[in-house]
C-alpha cells in the first residue's frame, strides 16, 4: 500500500475508473485511515502515475440521478410493465 495525498473531492468508483484507463492495476480496495491518510495498493513502478492521476483527480461529490428504468426496477417492474398498466 503506498500513501497518496487524498483529493479533496473523492470519488472512489471515478478514481479508480481513472486509474484503471490509464493502466494503473489495484490490486486491493483503497482505504482512508483514522488520521485520513488515503491509501492504493499499487506496484513501486505505477507510483509516479497514480500520483498525477489522484493529485488532479475531481470527482462527482454528488450521487447520480437514478435512471427510470432503475427506479422502476426498484419496485420490481420494467418500462413495458409501465406501458401496459397505462394502456400505452
Amino acid at each position: 500500500m503506498k500513501k497518496f495525498d487524498k483529493p479533496l473531492n473523492l470519488n472512489g468508483k471515478e478514481l479508480l475508473d481513472e486509474l484503471n484507463a490509464a493502466g494503473v492495476v489495484i490490486t486491493e480496495p483503497p482505504f482512508i485511515d483514522g488520521a485520513g491518510d488515503f491509501f492504493l495498493s499499487v506496484a513501486e513502478a505505477d507510483k509516479t502515475k497514480a500520483a498525477q492521476i489522484v493529485a488532479t483527480h475531481n470527482g462527482t461529490i454528488i450521487a447520480p440521478e437514478p435512471t427510470i428504468q432503475q427506479k422502476l426496477a426498484s419496485v420490481g417492474l420494467n418500462l413495458n410493465d409501465l406501458k401496459i398498466a397505462l394502456g400505452l
